[in-house]
């Protein structure tokens, strides 16, 4: 391996790192663990055809798929983040302030409800977009690993910072007139299935994929384990911690983009809340806290349990004001369950 390479082979005549072996085993193991919610959505399936024969049309099914989207990738960018041990609150705010300062630097002002600087074409909304995700990913790998502050006080920051910083642009209201470009992908369909759809496949593909077979994903599990038993082994922890964090941002900023095109709209709360939603999800798909376990495909599972749930108390009648007690119920049910399934213990 070259030297400029994060994962660096061990020296001659020396086993395999142990560290690296761990994250195998471990990875192993995740493929029974990332089935466990399969009953449960099946049974949730069941009850939703009794609740209502509306449950198993393509047109209900496809929109539960649809309204996870942009959760999905939240909760892929949640999961990625937790096995290798960190956390970032500010996910839940750079879905919203990720496409508000795009459109901002692309708009034009024109005295309306929302005035933009209008420095660029619009068709760079998206690649600005997406900047804004980088830079975000960047500011928050710099604050935690090179002046080494508490990744969770650092990321609470942000979140409310960004959060502000949304509404300080916006004016606290939401911005319609968005870029034709912006707003393809959130209401395009491919094949008859919206384009959100195919596109969260395929990222959660490519994820669970780079987990399971790229070194430098299998990594991840071993820095999520024992950072220092890693970066013993070769591991440039910090590196790859740092690349995470900036996919992470990346992929909250594409969330961002597939939400404001689908609703064709920018909300000055746009995304305020969602990180409960995201570490239930995370939670319950067997993503663990503590690092180095979990899969994507279990994190999915956990994303399609919590979208049928909502969607059979729609169908069944029962107000969306209990949506968010049932998150908060699920996740300390998931707690409990994980807790007595590993006989570990929970910080």
């Amino acid at each position: 391996m070259s030297a400029t390479t994060d994962v660096t082979e061990p020296a001659p005549g020396t086993t395999a790192p142990a560290a690296v072996d761990t994250a195998r085993s471990r990875l192993d193991l995740g493929r029974f663990r990332e089935l466990s919610l399969i009953p449960a959505i099946l049974v949730l399936g069941l009850i939703g055809f009794i609740v209502s024969p509306a449950f198993l049309t393509a047109d209900n099914l496809i929109g539960v798929l649809q309204q996870s989207t942009e959760l999905s990738l939240l909760v892929l960018a949640a999961a990625l983040i937790l096995i290798c041990g960190r956390m970032d609150l500010s996910l839940e705010s750079t879905i919203g302030v990720a496409p508000v300062i795009a459109v901002w630097l692309v708009l034009p002002s024109t005295g309306g409800r929302f005035n933009g600087l209008g420095l660029f074409p619009e068709w760079t909304a998206i690649p600005l977009c997406l900047l804004v995700g980088v830079a975000i990913g960047v500011l928050n790998g710099f604050l935690i690993l090179k002046l080494r502050l508490n990744g969770f006080i650092v990321t609470l920051g942000g979140l409310t910072m960004l959060r502000g910083l949304q509404v300080a642009l916006s004016e606290g209201q939401s911005i319609v007139d968005l870029p034709s470009s912006f707003t393809y992908l959130g209401r395009a369909s491919w094949l008859g299935v919206p384009a959100a759809i195919w596109i969260c496949a395929l990222l959660f593909t490519a994820g669970g994929s780079a987990l399971a077979w790229l070194r430098h994903g299998r990594a991840l599990y071993a820095i999520g384990g024992n950072a220092e038993a890693a970066r013993t082994a070769g591991i440039r922890v910090d590196r790859i911690v740092w690349v995470v964090l900036v996919i992470g941002s990346l992929l909250a900023a594409f969330a961002g983009i597939l939400y404001s095109g689908h609703y064709g709209s920018i909300s000055a709360t746009q995304g305020s809340g969602w990180i409960f939603q995201v570490f239930a999800a995370t939670v319950i798909g067997g993503v663990s806290l503590n690092g180095g376990k979990g899969s994507v495909f279990g994190a999915l599972t956990g994303v399609l349990t919590l979208q049928l749930v909502v969607n059979v108390m729609t169908l069944a009648g029962v107000p969306a004001l209990w949506n968010q007690f049932l998150n908060g119920a699920i996740i300390i049910v998931a707690l409990i369950i994980s807790r007595f399934a590993s006989g570990e213990k929970q910080d």
